[in-house]
């Protein structure tokens, strides 16, 4: 008895809104990525994936939002915005262009709070 790896194909629709996932937390945070995860967790494995991936690098985004927040008062934090601004777009432009292509993608500096 042999073992394989079951290897997630994904169709041209789920890389589409896969695609969308990622790119929608430039603009509304983690909205998209909750409501795709909700909606779609129990309807396909790679959108269940790549949505729970999107979901926790946008709360690790707004949770260096907030802590630059908290360390704007000392000034330093004003520094941050726009650094965490970039770093979002750049990471969330390399996610979409992954899963545009089928691949799983993994956001490097991602708390993964959500399991």
């Amino acid at each position: 008895m042999t073992t394989e790896l079951e290897v997630i194909v994904p169709s041209n629709d789920e890389k589409n809104i896969a695609t969308v996932t990622h790119l929608g937390g430039t603009v509304f945070s983690f909205l998209p990525a909750l409501i795709v995860w909700i909606l779609k967790k129990d309807d396909s494995a790679y959108l269940a994936d790549q949505a729970k991936e999107a979901l926790n690098f946008q709360i690790t985004v707004l949770l260096a939002y907030i802590a630059a927040g908290v360390l704007s008062w000392i000034l330093i934090g004003l520094l941050f915005f726009p650094i965490i601004w970039i770093v979002n777009i750049v990471f969330c432009i390399i996610a979409a262009i992954a899963t545009s292509k089928g691949e799983t993608y993994r956001y490097p500096l991602c708390l993964r709070l959500i399991n």
